[in-house]
């Protein structure tokens, strides 16, 4: 049985950028997201320390790797990458062991 994958980017905000006009524009970004074969669910988060995790479950690695890929080819992208502050972001991906239904 293959295993989803989780994508789990964390980064800080650009200067000057709010919590608001940022989750206005991940928003942005959930057609593209939503439309890619393999999406389970993703979430968007901010610690006290002010890191942002955007968490996506996807199918298998493959396809966590693809839309990765293609992510950074959308029209909002350029936007969304002068939103995060400079040298903050880190992504990985790993294989879920287990996952609580709700």
């Amino acid at each position: 049985m293959t295993k989803h994958v989780a994508e789990i980017v964390t980064f800080k905000l650009a200067d000057g950028i709010s919590m608001a006009d940022f989750t206005a524009l991940m928003q942005r970004t959930e057609g593209f997201v939503r439309a890619q074969a393999g999406f389970v669910t993703r979430q968007l988060s901010q610690g006290a320390d002010g890191r942002w995790t955007d968490y996506v479950v996807w199918k298998d690695m493959a396809t966590a790797q693809k839309v990765a890929q293609d992510f950074m080819q959308q029209d909002f992208s350029p936007e969304v990458m002068a939103a995060i502050a400079p040298g903050s972001a880190q992504m990985r991906h790993e294989e879920v062991q287990w996952q609580m239904a709700p």
